[in-house]
């Protein structure tokens, strides 16, 4: 395994910016982007459960149908090499064949380890996290494991000169509508969680302010 230094992973942070404009000419290789979206499938997740879709949008027209309402990314629905949509699950409750099945890829296929496992999920869910009986709290915990991938697949694509731009600036009951509709995923499983473009930007982008690195508390006895 390559072992990066300090000062190149560094470096690879400080030129990640989000790219509002993009080279409309300049198209990321097949074999970068999978790799792309490599690092989004490889990401951790609470409980291993790994609950998102990846949605590569390349069809223009499908751009041309979310431009009405997707303001965030208007400058560069046109411009952007790809654009990924990343769904999260709907109710991913302990006691679904889903989170069954994430158990079983994990190598937990005795019956008793897979009861006690889903034992300890249900409390998690039930006591630890107080999600379980509220939908939206369960799909706002599997979106938050999608940004976890999101924040890989951007670093990632910085550390190999690919530009990005994480990207919530639309509105999600329309998103979720044309995009299942368009038989992309089922709106009863799935649900927009969050977008990203990619490719390689056209101009300097300027360095955004940062918080102090005295504003990190470190509590340490």
């Amino acid at each position: 395994m390559t072992i990066l230094s300090t000062e190149q992973i560094l470096s690879a942070f400080k030129n990640r910016k989000s790219c509002r404009h993009y080279d409309a000419e300049r198209k990321i290789s097949e074999q970068d982007f999978n790799f792309i979206l490599e690092l989004g499938r490889l990401s951790p997740s609470s409980v291993g459960s790994e609950p998102w879709k990846f949605i590569v949008l390349q069809d223009p027209k499908l751009r041309e149908a979310i431009k009405p309402f997707s303001w965030g990314m208007a400058s560069t629905l046109d411009s952007a090499s790809h654009i990924v949509v990343i769904l999260a699950k709907k109710n991913a409750r302990f006691d679904t064949p889903f989170m069954l099945e994430g158990i079983k890829r994990r190598g937990v296929t005795e019956p008793e380890a897979i009861e006690k496992t889903l034992a300890k999920y249900k409390d998690f869910q039930e006591n630890d996290m107080q999600t379980l009986n509220d939908e939206r709290a369960l799909f706002d915990w599997c979106s938050k494991q999608t940004y976890i991938a999101l924040g890989n697949m951007m670093t990632g694509a910085a550390m190999a000169g690919i530009d990005s731009c994480p990207i919530e600036g639309f509105n999600y009951a329309e998103m979720n509508r044309v995009l299942s509709e368009a038989g992309l995923f089922d709106a009863n499983e799935w649900g927009v969680s969050v977008a990203v473009t990619f490719g390689y930007r056209t101009q300097e982008i300027a360095q955004k302010a940062r918080q102090p690195q005295e504003d990190v508390v470190i509590w340490a006895k």
